[in-house]
């Protein structure tokens, strides 16, 4: 059984949530989501919100922080074969309540399908499906999930995320 062992990135201000499903190998390594350099994540983000692309850990939580975006993942614990989702098992989901309750969300998302059917599983029918930024999903090039991704910025009049 694996453990989640990164805290959710929010606060007062965020209104809006990106769910993963579990963070991979390499995030669990690093202490951070989204830590597989060849994750494009943080790529689209950034070209989102027109910034450069945060490296370090501190950036990155500036960078979610001042866009209002909180982040974290579907499950809390579970059984999993590396990084595979398809390996996932035994599934305890988070408390994505706590995070609602302490901010201003307004919209939730799914990163990827794995994410999307254990967040309606466990949680609720509330998020909306983006595409996985994850390497493993070869079928989408950057500026195709650039474009996928770029729903979330109708979430607000501002022009910002």
């Amino acid at each position: 059984m694996e453990l989640h062992n990164i805290p959710p990135i929010f606060d007062e201000n965020s209104e809006i949530l990106i769910l993963g499903s579990f963070p991979s190998v390499k995030s669990r390594e690093t202490g951070f989501f989204y830590g597989h350099p060849q994750n494009r994540f943080w790529r689209v983000l950034a070209a989102l919100e027109n910034e450069e692309t945060p490296q370090s850990i501190e950036e990155k939580k500036t960078f979610l922080l001042r866009n209002r975006i909180a982040v974290w993942d579907v499950i809390k614990s579970c059984d999993i074969t590396g990084s595979s989702d398809s390996s996932i098992r035994n599934v305890v989901p988070n408390d994505i309540l706590s995070i609602l309750s302490a901010s201003k969300i307004e919209r939730i998302f799914t990163n990827g399908g794995t994410a999307h059917r254990l967040y309606r599983k466990y949680i609720g029918n509330d998020a909306a499906l983006l595409p996985s930024t994850s390497p493993a999903n070869a079928a989408y090039s950057l500026d195709r999930l650039i474009n996928e991704w770029s729903v979330i910025l109708r979430v607000e009049n501002n022009g910002g995320l």
